[in-house]
């Protein structure tokens, strides 16, 4: 990325690819899979901040705080700050995991 072009001169994609950047965040949204010996790109679904946790879990957010707090879904979160970026897939695939393992017992208890 060209640091010295002029931010009006900046596409959308050019301009999100420059924040990515600048927060550290360059390859969050495309992962190589190996799909018949061939790389094949594959779209992550992140989910960004406590309010994003919530939409994602259905749940309120002092619900969505205390399963951060937990540390249940630490895998699932980059965290720079303020800034907080879930991968949603992963952090469904751990709170499932973790439901399955409690005998699917009602609730989640932390």
């Amino acid at each position: 990325m060209n640091s010295n072009k002029p931010i009006f001169s900046l596409t959308v994609e050019e301009f999100i690819a420059a924040l990515r950047e600048g927060l550290g965040f360059t390859d969050l949204n495309v992962e190589q899979e190996e799909l018949n010996g061939h790389n094949v790109p594959v779209r992550k679904h992140y989910v960004y901040g406590l309010k994003g946790l919530c939409s994602l879990l259905g749940c309120s957010i002092s619900t969505a705080a205390r399963i951060k707090k937990s540390g249940a879904i630490d895998a699932a979160i980059s965290q720079r700050g303020k800034i907080i970026v879930i991968d949603s897939d992963l952090a469904l695939d751990i709170l499932n995991v973790q439901h399955k393992q409690r005998g699917n017992r009602k609730g989640y208890h932390i």
